[in-house]
């Protein structure tokens, strides 16, 4: 036994522990140590950094171990230092699923020699014995090696113990040969390297790093005034959707509607005659969960309204409600799934000092949870079966968090492609939670950041903190439950201004349509964000051709969304300074070019916020990060309105008259049309 105050003994630490020297430390993407899995996304690298360093002043070797969880061989690539002991390097993942990292360090012995070899040299000291000490590094090389490195490794160690005698130049210059570099690190030194833990990455489809979301209340769909709409209505749709440039379409909830307390236009507690009532009251007599409601048509229209906007690249997501209408066939079938009052009547679900007297919440704390539990992975299964990969999830943050983590993961594991959207606005760290537990993306506080300094420091909280790992933002300017102030009273060119800030600060973004493009603002009451005549409560027909339309702005923006690599993400978000507190400038970039120097697309975005003047300002560009040289003069080219600017330096001028075009969306280039 050791004594009291006294180490265990060495005896008792394994031999790889003992002698590996590095420390690795900060490793990202991680989220909560390893508890759940960071995202990422096909099509995009995995960015991995940690800090990683050792005593003394031997030169490290870095790398990333990775493998799908499927896969028992480890793949690696390199890590590589940028200063102040942090390492950075990225891997690429070919198929969706869980995968996992590891950062493994070693000492760098032959760089180590390398450095001290010219650090002697630049001094002016003999080079003769340390040019020997690198022949011997060189032989055991040699000795790890198979024919034919082993020869040419024990050659090149002869050369070094010849310029030992020889002299400094050509030793130097042996030491320095990119054969001589390449053959040892292909036979490194064995010895015990750190290795971290290995932490999850759960790597999704492409759309759930990059999608445009259009939502479409189906049975407002009909082209004639005088019927409501249906499923066919929504096919017939579906070129329009795609000329604004949309790849997602969102459909509200196509059950079947409770009838018992149904409400009325504007929400009202009692219906008129012939009222629709709340898509979100789902279930009657016709069916629940996994029933259509038969005035939109049938599975079979379903299945054919998929099949068609797969023909038109648009995948069609549907909502995913967890609650119940009065008329629900499982009040009758599963009485205890419901809370009740001391009277014995269900609790509707509430929000004091609102009510929602058509909908009954689940009681998740049943003794029957598991069987619940079951059944609504049941519903999410008859939907996949029928052709649905993604689904938007209604208030989620009103269910256990635990649930959510066993839902997701169970579909996953036979659907890693799913992709789920959470509509949780709620408080930042259950928000932050549900991504932690499987969510795909969330929406967000875009809607009430209307201010330059509040997008900036929004924007810069989900893209350069750790948050970034695994909340996925998606923006919405609108939805059927909120209408911003700025959109009630600021006319054409707040439309103007959210759409473009939405479509170019998020890599994900969604409107209600139609009533975003044809500007609908009238709210029920002075303060509230609901709609005057809504859509959740009535049957509306929409004039998709009327000329104030914003179909062809939002057909624009998406086209240059889907043309530039820099919007199809967010972690190259940077903001650049601007002399006016109405302005606000931000660019992202992906790729690089063949030279290392700058990026392969750089798009450079200001928008004026104010939708009721024109603001002019000085933009400070930081040039670094539009891989730009501080002399060097380039071209900026909008994308809106195809005009060209010459600028030289970070220092130019921009004015944005809201009524006309509020925001520039440049794409950077070099004179002759190169790329930065």
């Amino acid at each position: 036994m050791s004594r009291e105050g006294t180490a265990s003994p060495a005896a008792a630490l394994p031999e790889k522990a003992g002698r590996a020297r590095p420390v690795i430390a900060e490793i990202r993407p991680t989220v909560d140590g390893g508890r759940y899995p960071a995202k990422g996304a096909l099509g995009e690298a995995v960015a991995v950094e940690a800090d990683i360093f050792a005593d003394g002043h031997d030169e490290l070797l870095c790398e990333v171990r990775f493998r799908h969880e499927e896969d028992s061989r480890w793949q690696t690539a390199a890590l590589e230092p940028v200063g102040n002991d942090h390492w950075r390097g990225e891997f690429a993942v070919s198929r969706a699923g869980r995968h996992r990292f590891a950062i493994r360090a070693t000492i760098d012995r032959f760089g180590s020699w390398r450095r001290t070899l010219h650090a002697r040299a630049g001094a002016g000291q003999p080079l003769e014995v340390e040019l020997l000490v690198g022949a011997e590094l060189v032989r055991q090389a040699a000795a790890r090696a198979e024919v034919p490195d082993r020869r040419r490794l024990a050659s090149l160690a002869d050369a070094l113990d010849a310029a030992a005698a020889a002299g400094p130049a050509e030793g130097l210059e042996l030491a320095d040969s990119a054969e001589l570099g390449t053959l040892m690190a292909r036979h490194r030194d064995p010895r015990p390297a750190a290795t971290s833990k290995a932490y999850p990455i759960e790597v999704e489809q492409a759309r759930a790093r990059f999608s445009s979301w259009y939502e479409l209340f189906p049975r407002s769909a009909s082209p004639d005034p005088d019927r409501p709409g249906t499923l066919a209505d929504v096919e017939a749709r579906l070129p329009y959707v795609a000329r604004l440039g949309f790849d997602v379409l969102y459909l509200p909830p196509i059950h079947p509607i409770g009838v018992t307390a149904r409400k009325g236009r504007n929400g009202v507690s009692e219906a008129g005659p012939g009222d629709a009532g709340c898509p979100w009251a789902i279930g009657n007599g016709s069916g629940g969960h996994t029933a259509i409601d038969p005035d939109l048509g049938t599975l079979a229209d379903f299945d054919r309204l998929v099949d068609a906007a797969a023909g038109q690249g648009i995948e069609v997501a549907l909502d995913l409600t967890f609650q119940c209408s009065p008329d629900h066939p499982w009040v009758d079938e599963h009485p205890d799934w419901f809370r009740r009052l001391p009277d014995g009547r269900i609790r509707p679900a509430e929000n004091p000092p609102k009510s929602y007297e058509d909908v009954y919440p689940l009681d998740f704390e049943t003794p029957d949870w598991r069987r619940l539990w079951e059944s609504l992975h049941g519903v999410v299964e008859f939907w996949i079966g029928h052709g649905v990969r993604m689904f938007r999830v209604d208030n989620p943050h009103t269910k256990p968090l635990r649930f959510w983590e066993w839902l997701l993961a169970t579909v996953r594991a036979d659907h890693p492609e799913v992709i789920m959207l959470a509509e949780a606005f709620t408080r930042p760290r259950i928000m932050e939670h549900l991504a932690k537990v499987g969510f795909s993306q969330s929406y967000t506080y875009f809607t009430w950041r209307n201010s330059a300094r509040e997008l900036e420091e929004y924007l810069t909280e989900l893209t350069r903190t750790p948050v970034a790992d695994y909340f996925r933002p998606n923006f919405w300017p609108n939805t059927p439950d909120i209408l911003h102030e700025s959109l009630q009273s600021g006319g054409r060119p707040a439309f103007m201004t959210r759409l473009i800030l939405a479509a170019t600060l998020g890599a994900s973004y969604g409107i209600y349509g139609p009533a975003f493009e044809l500007l609908e603002h009238e709210s029920r009451q002075p303060g509230s964000e609901e709609y005057l005549d809504s859509e959740k409560y009535e049957v509306r027909h929409w004039d998709l051709d009327r000329p104030d339309s914003l179909a062809d702005l939002m057909s624009r923006v998406n086209a240059i969304r889907h043309a530039h690599p820099a919007l199809h993400q967010d972690r190259s978000l940077r903001f650049h300074g601007v002399d006016n507190d109405q302005l606000l400038v931000y660019s992202k970039t992906a790729g690089s070019t063949p030279d290392g120097a700058g990026f392969d697309d750089t798009v450079l975005v200001a928008v004026n916020v104010d939708p009721r003047a024109a603001q002019a300002g000085t933009i400070t560009l930081d040039l670094d990060a539009l891989g730009l040289g501080r002399a060097e003069s380039f071209v900026v080219h909008d994308l809106l309105t195809d005009a060209r600017y010459d600028w030289s330096g970070p220092h130019n001028f921009i004015r944005l008259d809201p009524e006309v075009v509020p925001a520039h969306i440049f794409h950077v280039e070099r004179p002759g049309g190169g790329r930065p």
